[in-house]
């Protein structure tokens, strides 16, 4: 059922806080939110202090620790060169996130403002658009990665660059709907006529209220774009040895399943955990930027005070 936002009392609303404070509270009661967040810092956390955190090289070889299962010296045992494992997934990380934190920002750079125009003047520029979008659908986004790959060659900067491209016309497509949807409503036609501008309107007043269903397809881009990355390792096309990278090392325990099951472990679990942590942090934003669920809350907020004085 839709919640009347013009009926709800203002002093509700306010007494309730407003701003980021207000999304932030509210994203902290979501708790599989809260559990995704943390899950997160901590990845994020042993990327970034790794030198400090883990007294091991990545890339060093011991053969003389070769396929050592899980120890206090080795929490995540060590691979068939002796290279700690906990140290190679925590260096890992720092390309995963690195490379999905940059797919977002290249696909948002240009799809935002794609989907933005093509949602709000329409016409002859939303069906050009639109239909150089859906030429880049018609591709599977991993067959198309691994095109770009394999034509510019596989590093760093060139798998950002392919799974950018890729995830553009997904997020265009999304904006735009969203535009579709809200440029129509009452404020948007009350502030075309006082003389607003097409920028004020587009980048200040509808992308300011789209931005909740914008944030969920982000967070599924910066996940896609993880999970990608370590197919492309997977596949040989990603960040090249001696570059620690979770899908080169899956790759490399598919032979020590059997004898070392830990190689194979340690990777899948860390996508796993990230994936379903920016998963879970992208539905906690959705209903945290909805101003829809701000009101309900105030409304049971103030429901619950005036039970509590009726008592």
């Amino acid at each position: 059922m839709a919640v009347d936002i013009v009926s709800t009392p203002v002093s509700a609303l306010l007494s309730y806080e407003s701003g980021s404070r207000m999304t932030l509270r509210q994203l902290l009661r979501n708790k599989a939110a809260t559990v995704g967040l943390i899950s997160l810092l901590v990845i994020v956390a042993l990327a970034t202090f790794a030198p400090w955190l883990i007294p091991y090289d990545p890339v060093a070889i011991s053969l003389s620790e070769k396929l050592l299962p899980p120890s206090l010296a080795h929490p995540l045992g060590t691979d068939h060169f002796g290279r700690d494992v906990l140290a190679r997934m925590a260096y890992g990380a720092r390309v995963s996130l690195t490379v999905g934190l940059s797919t977002v920002l290249f696909a948002a750079v240009f799809g935002v403002p794609i989907g933005l125009l093509s949602g709000y003047i329409g016409g002859r520029l939303d069906n050009l658009l639109m239909r150089l979008m859906d030429a880049f659908l018609t591709f599977p986004p991993l067959l198309l990665g691994v095109a770009i790959v394999g034509l510019l060659g596989a590093d760093l900067t060139t798998v950002t660059l392919a799974l950018g491209i890729v995830q553009i016309p997904v997020l265009a497509r999304v904006v735009r709907s969203s535009t579709l949807s809200v440029r129509e409503e009452t404020y948007i036609t009350a502030t075309r006529a006082i003389g607003a501008s097409v920028w004020r309107l587009v980048f200040q007043h509808i992308l300011r209220n789209i931005l909740s269903p914008l944030v969920v397809q982000v967070t599924i881009v910066f996940s896609a774009a993880v999970v990608a990355e370590a197919s492309l390792s997977f596949l040989g096309l990603g960040v090249q040895p001696p570059t620690p990278s979770w899908g080169r090392d899956l790759a490399e325990a598919r032979r020590f399943m059997v004898d070392a099951p830990w190689m194979f472990m340690a990777p899948t679990g860390f996508i796993i955990v990230s994936v379903m942590a920016i998963n879970f942090m992208g539905d906690g934003l959705r209903d945290a930027l909805d101003p829809r669920s701000w009101v309900r809350r105030a409304k049971d907020s103030k429901g619950k005070t005036d039970a509590s004085a009726d008592c």
